[in-house]
Order: C-alpha cells, then sequence, then structure tokens
C-alpha cells in the first residue's frame, strides 16, 4: 500500500501554503457536485518509506512543488489504525528514548503509516506535508528572479512570475540552510549577498537573480542583486565560518517545535542531496523470548490489564483473548507483572540481536516431516545436518541455519542531516546525543512509526576457534592496525569520535556478506538490492563472542516470500564458493586490492580492498553504508599476503 501525498483544494489550503501526504480506503464519493476533498493526489509514497527516507523532517518533490513531510503530531488516523507489537525492541528503545522526552505507550507503541486508496483518498488517514523551501527561482532564462511563493500567482498548479505576457515558471531553489544538530531554514539569500557588503549597508529593495552554470556546481552559482552586489554560492561552502547563526527552526514540528539558542552556525545545503536526511532506524526480529513470556502477553494486552486489580482479574480472564494469553499464569503473578510494568521495571532482556545469534545458532536441527512454516507463527528456523551440504562447508564455517518464516519490525527513532549517526558492533545507533545530534519525530507523540517486514533468512555462522586463530595471525593483526589508522583518521578529520573501530572480525563478517548477496542474487531469483543484510559481532575480548551473518528478504504489508532465498540454504557451500571466487579478483585491480586507508590522499578511510566494482551493494541492503569492507581478509588479493585472508589456499577441497 501507498500513502498519497496531493494538495488540498484551493479554497482548502490555508495561507501557510499547507499540502497533505493523503491515505485511506473505503470513501465514498457524493452524487452530483463534487466535494471539496475529492481533488486527486499529485504524487505517492510507499509506506514504509515514510520511515525510511521520507520520514518527518524530509524534503519530497512532487510534480509542481517541493514540500516538508510534518511531524508526527500532524498525522491523521483513525478507527484502522495499525499498531505494530514487538515487545522487546520496545523495552531496548524506552530508556534510551526516555533521555530525549520521548515515553513510549505501554500499547500501541509502533505504528504503520496511513494507508492510502489511489481512487479515494480520505482526509482522516492522511501524513500532512507543507511547501518548503518557499523561496522559488524564475525559469525565464533573461529573468531568473529569486522570490517568495507567497509573492507569486499560480496558474494550472504551478507558480507563475509575470515577467513575460503570460507568466514563466518558477520551481523551488534547490538550495535550504542547515545545521548539524537537524535545524532546517530558508537560505538566507538577502543576507547572503547584502549581510557583508563593503558599505556596510543593506540594499533598501533588494531584487536577487540566481544564475547557475551549465554544471550546477556551486562555482558556477552566482546571486546578484539590482544594487550591483553579487556573491558566488560557493562562498556559503568555502567561508562557512561566515554564515550567520542557525536559529533553530524544526518547521516539521510547526511553530511550537523551533529551539532558540542553537550553537550550530547554519550551512548550506542541497535539499535533494543524499546528505539532506539520515533516517535513524533500529529493528528487532520476533523470535521466542521464554524469559519474558508473561510480560510480552501484559503488555500485548495492556488496554484492559493495566487496569486490573486482585479482585477484578478474574473477570478479565473470562475475555477469550486475555485470557487465552495469561492462561498459563496464576494471578499473582499476572498482577505482578503488571504492578513491574507501571513501575517499569521490566525484567532483564539480553541484547537484541545476542538473543537472536543464540536463537538462530541453537536452532533444532531439521528433521524429516519438520513443517516449514507452521500457521500463525513468525519464527521458524532449522538447523541444516552436516550430511545435507553438496559439496560439503569449507573449514571455518561452523553451521548455516535456514529461517524459513522471519517477521522483522523496524522502527525510526529520529533522523540526522550531514552525517548518519554511528552504529555499534551490535547493529544499535550510537549516542543518541553525541556528535551528531538526533532531530525529533514529534513533540507530543508517544509511538513511532514501525514497518513490520515479513519474510526468509539464511543464517551462516563461523567457527569461533577458527576465527580467534585467524585473529592472532602476524599478517591480520599488521593490517588491522593499518584500518585502524584509518578510522583515526577520519575521527580527528571529521571531529566524530562516538564510532569505535569496529576490529578485524567485522570487516571479515561484513565483506563476506556482500559478496554472499552478490552471489545469491544470481541463482536465488531475487534482485540483489532486495537481500539484506544482518552482522552479529562483539569485540573480541567478549566473553559471548558472535561471528554470524544473515541474510534476509521480505516486503512490508505481505505474506511473506516464496522461499527463493531460504531453498539456496541446501546448496550454501557452492554458494560460498563461488562468492570466495568472485572476490578474488577486482576490475579495478591492483589498484582496489593494494588500497590501504591509512593517510589515503582520497579520504576513503573505512575501507581496504573494496569499491564499487567488487564490494559495494544498495545501501538498501547494508546496514553500514557501505562502509568497513575488506576483500582481502576474506580471500587473497592480488599483491597481498595470502595468510591474512579467513579464506585462505586450499580452504575449498
Amino acid at each position: 500500500m501507498c500513502t498519497w501525498t496531493g494538495s488540498r483544494p484551493r479554497r482548502a489550503r490555508d495561507a501557510e501554503g499547507e499540502r497533505s501526504t493523503r491515505g485511506g480506503e473505503g470513501a465514498g464519493k457524493s452524487g452530483g457536485k463534487k466535494s471539496a476533498f475529492d481533488r486527486q493526489p499529485e504524487g505517492k509514497i510507499r509506506r514504509s518509506q515514510l520511515i525510511t527516507t521520507y520520514g518527518p523532517g524530509a524534503m519530497v518533490d512532487l510534480v509542481d512543488d517541493a514540500v516538508l513531510v510534518w511531524g508526527l503530531d500532524q498525522w491523521r488516523f483513525d478507527a484502522r489504525t495499525e499498531s505494530i507489537e514487538e515487545q522487546r525492541l520496545r523495552d531496548r528503545l524506552a530508556p534510551r528514548l526516555h533521555r530525549h522526552g520521548v515515553n513510549l505507550a505501554q500499547q500501541g507503541y509502533f505504528r504503520s503509516p496511513p494507508d492510502g486508496n489511489d481512487q479515494q483518498p480520505l482526509w482522516s488517514r492522511a501524513v500532512k506535508a507543507t511547501v518548503f523551501p518557499r523561496w522559488m527561482v524564475c525559469q525565464n532564462p533573461h529573468c531568473r528572479r529569486l522570490l517568495r511563493s507567497d509573492l507569486l500567482s499560480r496558474k494550472r498548479e504551478r507558480y507563475v512570475h509575470d515577467c513575460v505576457k503570460g507568466g514563466s515558471v518558477c520551481v523551488p531553489v534547490r538550495f535550504v540552510a542547515a545545521c548539524p544538530a537537524g535545524h532546517l531554514d530558508e537560505f538566507p539569500w538577502v543576507w547572503f549577498v547584502h549581510g557583508s557588503a563593503r558599505d556596510g549597508g543593506r540594499c533598501a529593495a533588494p531584487a536577487l537573480r540566481l544564475e547557475e552554470g551549465s554544471t550546477g556546481d556551486f562555482s558556477g552559482v552566482m546571486v546578484t542583486c539590482a544594487c550591483g552586489l553579487h556573491r558566488p554560492l560557493a562562498d556559503a561552502k568555502a567561508q562557512a565560518k561566515m554564515m550567520p547563526p542557525c536559529r533553530g527552526k524544526r518547521p516539521w514540528l510547526g511553530s511550537m517545535g523551533d529551539e532558540p539558542g542553537c550553537d550550530q552556525r547554519a550551512e548550506l545545503m542541497v535539499r535533494s542531496a543524499s546528505n539532506s536526511y539520515f533516517s535513524v532506524t533500529e529493528s528487532a526480529l520476533s523470535i521466542p523470548d521464554e524469559g519474558s513470556k508473561l510480560h510480552d502477553a501484559v503488555g500485548d494486552h495492556w488496554k484492559i490489564l493495566g487496569n486490573a486489580t486482585a479482585a477484578t482479574l478474574g473477570a478479565f480472564r473470562t475475555i477469550p483473548d486475555v485470557g487465552a494469553a495469561i492462561e498459563p499464569w496464576s494471578d499473582a503473578a499476572v498482577l505482578e507483572a503488571i504492578e513491574q510494568t507501571k513501575s517499569g521495571q521490566m525484567p532483564p532482556r539480553e541484547e537484541i540481536r545476542r538473543a537472536e545469534f543464540g536463537r538462530l545458532a541453537g536452532a533444532e536441527v531439521l528433521a524429516p516431516g519438520d513443517l516449514p512454516a507452521p500457521e500463525g507463527e513468525t519464527f521458524f528456523a532449522r538447523r541444516l545436518p552436516a550430511e545435507k551440504f553438496k559439496p560439503a562447508l569449507p573449514a571455518g564455517v561452523a553451521g548455516v541455519t535456514l529461517a524459513y518464516k522471519l517477521r522483522e519490525v523496524r522502527v525510526q527513532l529520529g533522523f540526522t542531516r550531514f552525517s548518519p549517526i554511528p552504529r555499534d558492533l551490535k547493529g544499535e545507533a550510537g549516542a543518541l546525543d553525541g556528535e551528531v545530534k538526533l532531530a525529533l519525530l514529534g513533540l507530543a507523540t508517544d509511538w513511532l512509526p514501525a514497518a513490520e517486514i515479513l519474510g526468509e533468512g539464511i543464517f551462516v555462522q563461523l567457527d569461533e576457534a577458527a576465527v580467534r586463530a585467524w585473529e592472532r595471525r602476524p599478517e591480520v593483526l599488521a593490517w588491522e592496525q593499518e584500518l585502524a589508522a584509518g578510522h583515526a583518521t577520519w575521527a580527528r578529520s571529521s571531529g566524530q569520535g562516538g564510532m569505535d573501530f569496529p576490529g578485524a572480525r567485522f570487516f571479515l563478517l561484513h565483506s563476506l556478506a556482500h559478496l554472499l548477496i552478490t552471489q545469491l542474487s544470481l541463482e536465488c531469483g531475487y534482485a540483489a538490492s532486495a537481500i539484506r543484510e544482518r552482522v552479529y559481532c562483539d569485540a573480541k575480548s567478549s566473553d559471548k563472542p558472535m561471528a554470524a551473518i544473515l541474510l534476509s528478504t521480505g516486503t512490508p504489508g505481505t505474506e511473506g516470500t516464496l522461499g527463493g532465498l531460504v531453498e539456496q540454504g541446501d546448496r550454501i557451500g557452492h554458494h560460498l564458493r563461488q562468492a570466495v571466487d568472485l572476490g578474488a579478483l577486482c576490475s579495478n585491480d591492483p589498484v582496489c586490492a593494494q588500497h590501504s586507508p591509512k593517510g589515503d590522499l582520497s579520504e576513503r578511510y573505512f575501507d581496504g580492498a573494496a569499491c564499487y566494482a567488487c564490494l559495494f551493494i544498495a545501501e538498501s541492503s547494508c546496514e553500514w553504508f557501505n562502509r568497513h569492507l575488506d576483500r582481502s581478509l576474506v580471500v587473497p588479493a592480488v599483491g597481498q599476503p595470502a595468510a591474512r585472508a579467513f579464506f585462505g589456499p586450499g580452504a575449498f577441497k
């Protein structure tokens, strides 16, 4: 399903130029004259994109306009609001978000974005948007005036400047101002030209023009005024310290969302650039958690059980769904769980990925007669016995688990601009109040937008003893120091010290995942961009080490997949061999194979032997933005010592 993005009818639009992302089903049209809200939308956004690329605070291009998606406070739901339950993820996120003033509810804490209907959009199920930026540039090559949208007329849904007979079309300017704290504002065009005037004065009646070269590069963009002053836009980048202080504007949160007193300076940003919006998401697989079943059952029915007492609990047990959920436990245990939930004293839970690793690595061995997909279950995985692999698994691989049924819940916590929030080894976003600031999605909401992905996957676990022996090799230790030096250089140059160096083990697992994704896509029926990685890793000093990868595929809003990926599990030995052969040679060798991030003049500080020709994949598939990759740690690369590779010569017999 999609959520539609469109404009209000002319008489229904307010003075602020408000627009909306609409959705809904079953809206009937009245006979005769059309209602003011029967107007069809201008574009559409997939619901899953509303928690990634186009969430609250994101800038979106429509056919005739550029808009900014409103915050969660302005999203509209009706009685059919879809809640997504995943108590493990909620309990993990709640303490971290509480420090930012977000208190997740006990029920309905995750919600799917409103759905849409192609023919009958409803305003009761909508995601609103507002016109942004409001500065427009005239497309007449002899005019090129910079004008505010509220000073322009509208003809056939286009902004028009009356510089010629019939008018000339105006389009939103592609430059805005932002700061690393996530604030967003109009670029100060008048100040930019006149604020540093040599005579110290300002133009009494600014009339600005934006002249762009054929390349669109900053150096070819000139802002001029009728008074004679002009300034190249490249100065906004080259002289960033001369930009005005950030005003703390958060237009996606409305007039009450501004944060005065921001200590950052405004920076020039291209609104359609990839660094204008980095969605901060967390996810978890739905796996059975024996130690928290009672608390999960209470949380799933909190709307009812939250009011239970010793006198009323018996009556609540007569409600079919509630009674079935808490049937195994006594009244005393249920009441204790209710009190613990109210006070926030939830039972201790394992870290999300550590619990998933334990469940997948410890899955039951596949036996004849096992049903591949029991009805009603969202998780079903079986470990393949050794005799199933033909050819046999190479040395260093401990085993393979096939996840016939997987349910992943993906939640958006907030977003950043200019730089993503670094993740730790367990895939969680690092400090949400560190060097890169988390921008909030709403002011007064106790829920977060989420997507439910149903699919399948292959879990490949490496042998821990083999990995530890490989980590101790002199060749690996020496190369790990060079990779760490590149990471340290990046941390110093960028001023972001919140991400620790992940270590050679992570480079190995991450690179192997990319090689396998590329190889599996050739035979499983899914494109490489449809297969997503999930890396299970921990520091070598950990007393509970992990070394595994999960490659999965799934689609939001469907019943799962067709088995094309999981069926390749029986042939994983073949795919590992092909993946290693794929990584042995790159079309950019020997340049690629001999790349070192230490003191690299090209500023590729995160990667060793990795480039677009060998290891980089679609960023929708990679959790780490194609960072921390090196195929020479997986397979011997041209000109590099063979002992550095985990799968060295003779690994496949």
